[in-house]
Protein backbone atom coordinates (compact mmCIF):
# COMPACT_ATOMS: atom_id res chain seq x y z
CA UNK A 1 0.00 0.00 0.00
CA UNK A 2 1.47 3.85 -0.70
CA UNK A 3 2.07 6.33 2.30
CA UNK A 4 -0.47 9.29 0.42
CA UNK A 5 1.00 12.74 0.37
CA UNK A 6 -1.41 14.84 -0.10
CA UNK A 7 -0.83 17.47 -3.34
CA UNK A 8 -3.62 20.66 -2.84
CA UNK A 9 -0.99 23.23 -3.95
CA UNK A 10 0.60 24.14 -0.30
CA UNK A 11 3.34 22.06 1.42
CA UNK A 12 7.39 20.91 1.02
CA UNK A 13 6.33 17.85 -0.96
CA UNK A 14 9.48 16.52 -2.04
CA UNK A 15 11.05 16.95 0.91
CA UNK A 16 8.33 14.98 2.51
CA UNK A 17 8.70 12.17 -0.15
CA UNK A 18 12.16 12.19 0.99
CA UNK A 19 11.70 11.16 4.28
CA UNK A 20 8.82 8.63 3.50
CA UNK A 21 11.30 6.98 1.28
CA UNK A 22 13.89 7.06 3.83
CA UNK A 23 11.86 5.57 6.54
CA UNK A 24 11.00 2.29 4.16
CA UNK A 25 7.74 4.03 3.00
CA UNK A 26 6.06 4.01 -0.82
CA UNK A 27 5.12 7.40 -1.33
CA UNK A 28 2.57 8.44 -3.52
CA UNK A 29 2.57 12.43 -3.99
CA UNK A 30 -1.31 12.54 -5.39
CA UNK A 31 -3.61 15.44 -6.69
CA UNK A 32 -6.34 13.05 -6.92
CA UNK A 33 -8.62 11.96 -4.06
CA UNK A 34 -9.61 8.46 -5.35
CA UNK A 35 -6.08 7.71 -4.24
CA UNK A 36 -6.93 7.70 -0.71
CA UNK A 37 -8.85 4.38 -1.50
CA UNK A 38 -5.19 2.51 -2.35
CA UNK A 39 -3.51 4.09 0.60
CA UNK A 40 -2.64 2.93 4.06
CA UNK A 41 -1.58 5.68 5.58
CA UNK A 42 -1.83 9.99 4.62
CA UNK A 43 0.11 12.80 5.40
CA UNK A 44 -1.08 16.38 4.86
CA UNK A 45 1.81 18.64 4.85
CA UNK A 46 1.20 22.48 4.23
CA UNK A 47 3.32 26.09 4.69
CA UNK A 48 1.28 29.34 4.25
CA UNK A 49 -2.05 30.59 5.55
CA UNK A 50 -5.11 28.54 7.36
CA UNK A 51 -7.65 30.22 4.72
CA UNK A 52 -5.45 29.52 1.72
CA UNK A 53 -5.11 25.94 2.46
CA UNK A 54 -8.82 25.32 3.35
CA UNK A 55 -9.74 26.91 0.13
CA UNK A 56 -7.50 24.40 -1.94
CA UNK A 57 -8.56 21.41 -0.41
CA UNK A 58 -12.41 22.23 -0.65
CA UNK A 59 -11.37 23.67 -4.38
CA UNK A 60 -9.38 19.82 -5.00
CA UNK A 61 -12.19 18.31 -3.79
CA UNK A 62 -10.32 16.53 -0.68
CA UNK A 63 -12.49 17.88 2.29
CA UNK A 64 -14.98 15.46 2.37
CA UNK A 65 -12.83 12.00 1.29
CA UNK A 66 -10.42 13.28 4.10
CA UNK A 67 -12.98 13.13 6.92
CA UNK A 68 -14.67 9.87 5.33
CA UNK A 69 -11.26 8.69 5.48
CA UNK A 70 -10.26 8.96 8.50
CA UNK A 71 -13.61 9.15 10.58
CA UNK A 72 -15.38 5.96 8.87
CA UNK A 73 -12.10 3.91 7.83
CA UNK A 74 -9.46 5.11 10.42
CA UNK A 75 -7.07 5.10 7.92
CA UNK A 76 -3.71 6.75 9.46
CA UNK A 77 -3.74 10.54 9.10
CA UNK A 78 -0.71 13.26 10.13
CA UNK A 79 -0.98 16.60 9.43
CA UNK A 80 2.28 18.45 9.07
CA UNK A 81 2.64 22.20 10.45
CA UNK A 82 -0.22 24.01 8.07
CA UNK A 83 -1.48 20.23 7.59
CA UNK A 84 -1.70 20.07 11.57
CA UNK A 85 -3.69 23.10 12.23
CA UNK A 86 -5.95 22.23 9.51
CA UNK A 87 -7.43 19.22 11.55
CA UNK A 88 -8.79 22.14 13.46
CA UNK A 89 -12.92 23.29 13.29
CA UNK A 90 -11.97 27.00 12.35
CA UNK A 91 -8.60 28.66 11.90
CA UNK A 92 -8.70 33.13 11.38
CA UNK A 93 -4.99 33.25 9.62
CA UNK A 94 -5.93 34.94 5.76
CA UNK A 95 -9.88 35.50 7.21
CA UNK A 96 -12.00 33.38 8.86
CA UNK A 97 -12.65 29.86 7.78
CA UNK A 98 -13.87 26.28 8.70
CA UNK A 99 -11.25 23.29 9.04
CA UNK A 100 -11.24 19.84 8.90
CA UNK A 101 -12.57 19.00 12.48
CA UNK A 102 -11.13 16.13 13.14
CA UNK A 103 -9.17 17.72 16.28
CA UNK A 104 -12.01 19.59 18.08
CA UNK A 105 -10.42 23.13 18.77
CA UNK A 106 -9.03 26.53 16.87
CA UNK A 107 -5.93 28.01 15.51
CA UNK A 108 -4.92 30.99 17.15
CA UNK A 109 -1.51 33.27 16.56
CA UNK A 110 1.03 32.67 18.64
CA UNK A 111 1.76 35.35 21.38
CA UNK A 112 4.97 36.37 23.20
CA UNK A 113 5.40 35.70 26.83
CA UNK A 114 8.71 38.31 27.03
CA UNK A 115 10.16 40.85 25.19
CA UNK A 116 12.98 38.22 24.30
CA UNK A 117 10.38 36.06 22.18
CA UNK A 118 10.15 35.91 18.69
CA UNK A 119 7.03 35.49 16.28
CA UNK A 120 7.10 33.50 13.95
CA UNK A 121 8.86 31.09 16.48
CA UNK A 122 11.58 29.81 13.70
CA UNK A 123 14.46 27.06 14.54
CA UNK A 124 14.66 24.16 17.26
CA UNK A 125 12.62 23.82 20.29
CA UNK A 126 11.78 20.92 22.91
CA UNK A 127 8.59 19.00 22.69
CA UNK A 128 7.45 17.75 26.40
CA UNK A 129 5.65 14.44 25.74
CA UNK A 130 2.04 15.10 27.49
CA UNK A 131 1.48 11.50 27.53
CA UNK A 132 2.66 8.50 26.38
CA UNK A 133 1.80 7.94 22.55
CA UNK A 134 3.04 5.68 19.68
CA UNK A 135 4.05 8.78 17.64
CA UNK A 136 6.82 9.25 20.49
CA UNK A 137 7.98 5.34 20.98
CA UNK A 138 12.42 5.66 21.22
CA UNK A 139 12.08 9.61 21.52
CA UNK A 140 13.37 10.79 24.59
CA UNK A 141 10.81 13.59 26.24
CA UNK A 142 11.75 17.16 25.43
CA UNK A 143 13.88 16.57 22.22
CA UNK A 144 14.10 19.07 19.90
CA UNK A 145 12.33 19.32 16.63
CA UNK A 146 12.58 22.36 13.90
CA UNK A 147 9.89 24.52 14.14
CA UNK A 148 8.43 27.65 11.12
CA UNK A 149 5.38 29.06 12.01
CA UNK A 150 3.69 31.79 13.81
CA UNK A 151 0.02 29.97 14.83
CA UNK A 152 -0.60 27.14 16.63
CA UNK A 153 -3.86 24.70 17.88
CA UNK A 154 -5.76 25.15 20.75
CA UNK A 155 -7.84 22.05 21.56
CA UNK A 156 -11.25 22.27 22.87
CA UNK A 157 -10.09 18.78 24.34
CA UNK A 158 -6.86 18.41 26.57
CA UNK A 159 -7.19 14.55 25.96
CA UNK A 160 -5.94 15.00 22.40
CA UNK A 161 -2.55 16.87 23.48
CA UNK A 162 0.02 14.67 23.38
CA UNK A 163 3.26 17.20 23.35
CA UNK A 164 3.60 20.67 24.46
CA UNK A 165 6.26 23.38 24.07
CA UNK A 166 7.93 26.34 25.64
CA UNK A 167 7.29 29.49 23.18
CA UNK A 168 4.96 32.30 23.58
CA UNK A 169 3.46 31.42 27.05
CA UNK A 170 3.47 26.98 25.90
CA UNK A 171 1.61 25.97 22.55
CA UNK A 172 0.50 23.01 21.43
CA UNK A 173 2.84 20.84 19.51
CA UNK A 174 1.26 17.27 18.77
CA UNK A 175 -1.68 16.16 18.99
CA UNK A 176 -3.69 12.89 18.29
CA UNK A 177 -7.17 11.98 18.33
CA UNK A 178 -8.43 8.50 17.00
CA UNK A 179 -6.18 7.67 13.61
CA UNK A 180 -5.84 11.70 13.27
CA UNK A 181 -2.64 12.70 14.33
CA UNK A 182 -0.75 16.45 13.78
CA UNK A 183 2.68 17.99 14.50
CA UNK A 184 3.47 21.59 14.52
CA UNK A 185 7.32 20.63 13.88
CA UNK A 186 8.64 19.88 10.79
CA UNK A 187 9.73 16.14 10.94
CA UNK A 188 11.51 15.65 7.46
CA UNK A 189 13.86 18.55 9.02
CA UNK A 190 13.96 17.33 12.47
CA UNK A 191 16.82 14.52 11.81
CA UNK A 192 17.04 12.11 13.09
CA UNK A 193 14.14 12.25 15.57
CA UNK A 194 11.73 13.49 13.01
CA UNK A 195 12.58 10.29 11.03
CA UNK A 196 11.85 8.57 13.92
CA UNK A 197 8.58 10.16 14.67
CA UNK A 198 7.77 8.84 10.99
CA UNK A 199 8.95 5.61 11.33
CA UNK A 200 6.68 5.15 13.98
CA UNK A 201 3.59 7.04 12.33
CA UNK A 202 4.21 4.45 9.81
CA UNK A 203 3.88 1.59 12.15
CA UNK A 204 0.60 2.92 13.34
Amino acid sequence: MKILIIDYGLGNLASVRRAVEECGGDPLVSALPADIARSSHLILPGVGAFADGMSLLRERGWVEPLKAAVRDDRIPLLGICLGMQLLADRGDEGGESDGLGLIPGVVERLRPAGAEERIPHVGWNAVRQVRPDALFTGIPDETDFYFVHSYAVRPADASVVIGMTPHAGGFVSAVRSGSAHGVQFHPEKSVPAGFTLLRNFLAV
